[in-house]
């Protein structure tokens, strides 16, 4: 319960920085500015599966959509974006650190939580024990 609760928070966190940072982003470069909608968008309905839904898909939407922030970051980064080359090397803005420490944080909790979910106790069998052909009783 604590890491849904904590990957919703960062899913939140997610999605205000690109918030902050769309403002500038529609004037500069209007598709990356909608990317950034896309993204928001995404943090909110893999956020709603994480409140509504027990089932692995949240924390599996969660993972995905900040891995693709982080991939983002790095492309614009490192080679740049059809029209957008300006943040080439511009590893240190405090927005986007901000964003890439939240979703790394997002990223591991999130399969953290995938893997944990698949060796849950509902999942695995109780045996009784034996000696030879007989049980054990305690």
């Amino acid at each position: 319960m604590v890491t849904r609760a904590v990957v919703i928070v960062g899913l939140a966190g997610i999605a205000v920085i690109h918030l902050l940072d769309s403002i500038s982003k529609f004037s500069e470069t209007p598709y990356v500015g909608w990317m950034y909608i896309a993204l928001m968008a995404g943090a909110v309905g893999a956020g709603g599966l994480l409140i509504f839904s027990r089932s692995k898909l949240g924390f599996g939407a969660a993972a995905v959509l900040a891995a693709s922030a982080i991939a983002g970051y790095v492309i614009n980064r490192t080679v740049g974006l059809p029209n957008a080359t300006g943040d080439i090397g511009n590893w240190t803005e405090p927005l986007g650190m901000a964003a890439l420490f939240i979703e790394s944080c997002v990223v591991a909790l999130s399969v953290a939580a995938l893997a944990h979910r698949g060796h849950s106790l509902a999942d695995s069998t109780v045996t009784t024990p034996t000696i030879g052909d007989r049980t054990v009783t305690a």
